[in-house]
């Protein structure tokens, strides 16, 4: 069998080999060339063993992945695998060993730097990579939040704080039909928004074999394309659908002479499995944790004892079947119980021993929309919103995903798990969704999968693609950009008419406002009058965030490290910020007088400079904390703020490289990746990715896409063999 590996002017790998089989093993092996620090990342994420080379920043993420049991849940994947598809499982053996054949003699620096040998993979851990990359992505820590809002504000909060927050991977995704492009050939544009990181989260493949040949966006350490993907004459794209497919369970658990026994909703004890695991913590003693799996699910908060402290939990009444779809009254319905606090969680592939891989080779040897529609029918997780055409005018617009049924109370909040009424009762039938006007935008806001999910992104990107491709009749693959880059921002309008309200202003405060006022509500990087309603906002939502009614809120329970993003008070009231200003009334809050001691604190200090003089990309790199010079809790490293590029954008601009008003204007997420699949040329596609094709620093392919993507330019896509160069 022989594998060529060329390369483009850009570094991108174009693989070409006798077999599937053999195209695998040759993605594996030139991952592990370009990405051989990012695999090994991967790998020990998934394992739960990366603190032992990160250190204690990255303990908490190693104890949610080892009780959340995400290597035995791989295991168990790949093992269904096996009996189910034995043709995926060999062809992601394969990948594997092509990563095994080349990690050896990686001579990527940062292995020195920690004193790590590179480690073999396993058949299943590419499964793991998958699992790790996405088991926050339904955002289940949102739940928490939930409970705690509502335990202290009432049900009307959940409502008030439903917007994607600071947690959540978005994308921007559009689909133009042919009848509205200048070619008669469909177009497909978008940007997937993740936590940016060094190297990147996608990487630029072209595979070729006597079955297919595709270019696309593919993740390292998963063989394949799986989100983003062109044959030539199909293409397809997704964005996170904002279901929600995870639950949460309160459990009470007690000590035996056996081990640990839980209460089911039958009312009698169960005995739970249990066990103990050591993770090593480079720097630091090792960490004995208990691991704990009921009928549920793996219990990834507390024990029989409770948090660690001793934490329990105030527990609303019990709710009989009649109300159970309901929203759980507020504990004060009645008197609560406490009681010491365990949570498990429960997610589809640890349910069902799938993880939807049997998806990946169909989508590569798609032909037709139909094809991509059949393949998508065995995707698992993450859910998406999946947007796709062909050459001969098929389209096709569908949320693709295993979301199980169940009460809307399990959606909303964690539910006792000793409870009749919360059990999974079969799968969701994903919903369909058809083209207006020639166009499909989804950008996370409630759409197709809106029966699906909870917290969906304020509408403003939807809006605002959708009113741009209304503004021409006919689009070409090379206008898409445009709509990338646009950065005006929708969301600034409640704010704005606080601010235009009010009068007996400072002289110097009056100036901010006048200022605001003719803003033309574009976050461009060299926007002075950008800076200033950003320092308004930032200050607004931190007087809001420490008025007394928030009082409760302000310090979460003790819940593990990692979830604590979706718990963070400033960054909730910063994303709910204008619902926040929307509402009628606000728990007593005088909203004008916050907005009037906001303008008043800006006037006093004014921001010096643009917008991208404080709105800048911070990367996260995983570095261990001695070598981080942000002190994430991550075991990471973010760009610091004088080396770091300026950005335009802002969360809710269609350029959404998202800040944390309140907190600091420095951007870790953004579009994690640009395309333009053209169906009539698939050669006048086009794409981009953050820094590179290469994760190795000091290659001359590390960071050459960063200037064009800061711009908005995109790199053409290569199929021609004549433009490659081959390596050895």
């Amino acid at each position: 069998m022989s594998i060529e590996i060329h390369r483009d002017a850009w570094g991108i790998p174009h693989l070409r080999a006798d077999s599937a089989r053999e195209l695998a093993r040759a993605q594996g092996r030139v991952t592990a060339r370009d990405r051989a620090w990012q695999l090994e990342v991967e790998r020990h994420r998934a394992q739960g063993t990366s603190a032992a080379f990160l250190g204690a920043g990255a303990l908490s993420w190693d104890t949610l992945a080892r009780r959340a049991r995400l290597d035995d849940t791989a295991r168990r994947c790949f093992a269904a695998l096996e009996r189910r598809d034995p043709e995926t499982a060999e062809w992601v053996r394969a990948y594997v060993d092509g990563v095994n054949e080349e990690l050896p003699a990686t001579a990527a620096p940062e292995f020195t730097r920690v004193g790590l040998t590179p480690g073999r993979w396993e058949p299943w851990t590419p499964l793991g990579v998958w699992l790790a990359t996405h088991i926050l992505f339904a955002g289940f820590p949102a739940k928490l939040w939930r409970d705690e809002a509502t335990r202290h504000l009432g049900p009307e909060a959940v409502g008030l704080f439903a917007a994607d927050g600071p947690g959540t991977s978005g994308s921007n995704g559009w689909l133009v039909a042919g009848a509205r492009t200048t070619t008669g050939h469909a177009v497909l544009a978008g940007d997937p928004h993740r936590y940016i990181e060094d190297p990147g989260v996608y990487q630029q493949i072209h595979l070729v074999c006597p079955e297919f040949d595709v270019i696309g966006l593919a993740v390292p350490g998963v063989p394949g394309i799986a989100h983003f993907g062109h044959t030539g004459t199909v293409a397809w794209s997704i964005t996170n659908a904002m279901a929600d497919y995870q639950d949460l369970y309160r459990e009470r658990l007690r000590r035996t002479g056996a081990g640990v026994e839980a209460l089911g909703p039958d009312g009698t004890w169960h005995r739970a499995g249990r066990h103990t695991e050591t993770v090593e913590v480079a720097g630091e003693a090792p960490v004995e944790i208990e691991v704990i799996e009921t009928d549920r699910g793996p219990v990834i908060a507390g024990g029989p004892e409770g948090l660690e402290g001793g934490g329990v939990v105030e527990e609303p009444p019990a709710a009989d079947a009649s109300r159970s779809a309901a929203l759980p009254a507020p504990p004060s319905a009645s008197l609560p119980t406490a009681t010491p606090l365990a949570l498990s969680l429960r997610y589809p592939p640890r349910v069902t021993g799938d993880l939807g891989f049997s998806a990946l080779l169909p989508l590569l040897r798609a032909r037709r929309t139909a094809d991509v529609d059949r393949a998508f029918d065995q995707w698992v997780e993450p859910v998406n919103v999946v947007q796709a055409a062909d050459t001969e005018g098929g389209l096709l617009y569908r949320v693709a995903g295993r979301v199980p049924v169940r009460t809307e109370a399990n959606r909303l909040r964690p539910v006792p798990a000793w409870e009749p009424g919360h059990e999974w009762r079969g799968w969701h039938e994903t919903p369909r969704a058809g083209l207006r006007d020639g166009v499909a935008v989804m950008a996370n806001q409630r759409g197709p999968a809106t029966p699906l999910g909870v917290e969906f992104a304020p509408p403003h990107r939807a809006n605002r693609i959708t009113a741009l491709l209304n503004e021409k009749e006919r689009w070409s693959a090379a206008d898409m950009p445009l709509i990338h880059m646009d950065t005006h921002l929708a969301s600034a309008q409640p704010l704005l008419e606080h601010v235009e309200a009010l009068d007996d202003l400072s002289p110097e405060a009056t100036a901010v406002r006048e200022t605001i006022r003719q803003w033309d509500r574009r976050m461009a990087a060299n926007s002075g009058e950008a800076a200033l309603y950003a320092a308004v906002r930032g200050a607004v939502v931190r007087r809001l965030a420490a008025h007394p009614a928030f009082a409760a809120l302000a310090d979460p329970p003790a819940y593990p490290d990692v979830l604590l993003p979706w718990l963070g008070l400033v960054p909730r009231v910063a994303f709910a910020l204008e619902h926040l200003l929307n509402a009628e009334e606000l728990y007593g809050i005088d909203r004008a007088e916050a907005v009037r001691a906001a303008l008043e604190e800006v006037a006093a200090e004014p921001p010096r400079g643009a917008w991208g003089d404080t709105h800048r990309l911070a990367p996260w790199r995983a570095l261990p904390e001695s070598e981080s010079g942000s002190g994430s809790g991550s075991g990471g490293e973010s760009g610091s703020e004088r080396e770091a590029p300026g950005l335009s954008g802002d969360h809710d601009c269609v350029l959404c490289t998202s800040a944390m008003p309140g907190l600091t204007d420095l951007a870790a997420r953004g579009p994690a990746a640009r395309y333009v699949w053209d169906l009539a040329r698939r050669e006048d596609s086009l794409w981009v990715v953050p820094l590179g094709a290469s994760g190795t620093p000091g290659s001359p392919h590390h960071r050459d896409q960063l200037p064009l993507w800061l711009r908005g330019d995109l790199v053409p896509v290569v199929t021609d063999r004549q433009q490659l160069t081959k390596e050895d």
